[in-house]
């Protein structure tokens, strides 16, 4: 009687659980370019030990000034920018398929350096509703003083300003709140004014 072959018990990585959308899926358009080749580009059968093992040895050889010429010299470079073991750390708890640039195979520098600007269209449908622990934050910060006008502002009176306001963007992080009087908070409503410097030739942004 024929046996069934043995299934396969070993463990799949997780996703990440936080996709983020890249500017090339939504915009058709990749602000990185060709830097992209210098994040890992993984593979499932390279360990993480001969990673760290190779970017130490051009850290070596960069300190220890014996590349002669400007080709080693850059090579070793573009080495160590791609083989920096914390990214590779990170990245090989994950499967990595969804992760990786359509053009170079590298893993997007999305996922390390602009995941905060680069979310989905459903990541952006964050609430108006300053939560607590924010609030918090910038009472501390501010002190209950107006930014604006610059008096103190009676507990009745606080109004929670976002300094890039919601309906452009702006999110809800204590970054981005401030604390208004009532009667500064009026006057600016969404208006990006003081904000943003003036555009070429002088013409006012709005």
């Amino acid at each position: 009687m024929p046996t069934k072959p043995p299934k396969n018990t070993a463990k799949r990585k997780p996703r990440l659980k936080h996709i983020v959308c890249k500017p090339c899926w939504e915009l058709k358009y990749c602000p990185y370019g060709p830097l992209v080749e210098f994040f890992p580009l993984p593979s499932d059968d390279r360990p993480l030990s001969d990673v760290r093992k190779c970017y130490e040895s051009c850290i070596g050889a960069v300190r220890s000034g014996s590349l002669k010429t400007v080709r080693e010299i850059y090579t070793a470079i573009e080495n160590v920018l791609a083989l920096e073991p914390r990214r590779w750390k990170w990245i090989n708890q994950y499967r990595t398929e969804e992760l990786r640039c359509s053009v170079f195979g590298h893993i997007c520098p999305v996922f390390f350096s602009a995941e905060p600007f680069t979310e989905t269209k459903h990541g952006r449908r964050t609430k108006r509703v300053v939560p607590r622990d924010v609030m918090l934050k910038v009472v501390r910060r501010d002190g209950q003083v107006c930014r604006v006008c610059q008096r103190n502002v009676p507990d009745d009176e606080i109004e929670f300003d976002h300094l890039i306001p919601h309906s452009r963007g702006g999110p809800t992080h204590a970054e981005n709140i401030r604390i208004l009087c009532r009667a500064c908070n009026r006057k600016k409503k969404d208006s990006l004014k003081g904000l943003l410097a003036e555009g070429p030739f002088g013409i006012k942004r709005p």
